[in-house]
Formats: C-alpha cells, sequence, structure tokens
C-alpha cells in the first residue's frame, strides 16, 4: 500500500481541487449573481463572503492542486466548505420536498471537509511541491 500513498495522494488533491477551482472562476465571471444567491440564502456581507469565498477556492484549490501550503489551504477550505454547508445547503430549514437534496449535499460537504482535515493532518504526499521543499 505504501507504494500507492503518493499517487493516491495526488489523485485525492486533483479532484479536490477540481471542486474548487472552478467555483472559484465562476464567482469571477458571476460576481454580481453569486452576491445576489449569497444574500438570497441570509449571508451576512454578503459582498464580502463572496469575494472572500472567491479567494479561498482560488488559492487554496490552486495551492491544493499543486501541493503547496498543503495544510494550510486543506484547513482554509475545510472551514469554508463547512461554514457554506451551514449557509447554502441547511436542510432542516427548508420545504420537505427539498430536504432530501439539501441534507445530500449537506453531508457530501461534510465528507468533503473530512477529506480536506485528512490532508491537513498526513500533508500532499510526495508528488507535491511541499515534498520537493522539504528536500
Amino acid at each position: 500500500m505504501n507504494a500507492l500513498q503518493s499517487p493516491l495522494s495526488l489523485i485525492g488533491r486533483v479532484l479536490l481541487a477540481i471542486l474548487f477551482v472552478p467555483a472559484g472562476f465562476g464567482k469571477i465571471a458571476g460576481f454580481s449573481g453569486t452576491v445576489g444567491y449569497a444574500t438570497a440564502m441570509g449571508m451576512p456581507l454578503p459582498t464580502v463572503g463572496v469575494a472572500i469565498a472567491l479567494v479561498i477556492e482560488l488559492v487554496g484549490g490552486l495551492a491544493l492542486l499543486v501541493g503547496f501550503g498543503t495544510r494550510v489551504a486543506a484547513i482554509a477550505l475545510a472551514v469554508f466548505t463547512l461554514v457554506a454547508s451551514f449557509f447554502f445547503h441547511a436542510y432542516w430549514a427548508v420545504p420537505a420536498e427539498q430536504q432530501m437534496v439539501q441534507q445530500l449535499m449537506f453531508f457530501k460537504n461534510i465528507a468533503i471537509t473530512g477529506g480536506l482535515l485528512a490532508f491537513a493532518a498526513f500533508g500532499a504526499g510526495a508528488f507535491s511541491l511541499d515534498a520537493k521543499r522539504a528536500r
């Protein structure tokens, strides 16, 4: 199994980054629409919140992708994902016909948070800029 640790860490980072990097670029392209959606969802200071989300998703996602500052990036993305879950997937506060999908999305985000915390705990693996810097 140790022979798989480095390639699996790389694949895991790439798969997680695929979630965050395009979302960050999407916020750039549709900033005002995203702010409107955040406002409708009851987020306080939605313009600031969306700007912070954009930076965390882009910078954190790219850092995770290349394995640079992976532990810090993973913690920032984990906190962001957890907080966003409560604002945007509050399944307990939606009509019954929407609860199943929102509950699924909420717990998907909780699982993603768990994966990010594993990278925070164990690092990026050998195929990363963090490992290259450590050598």
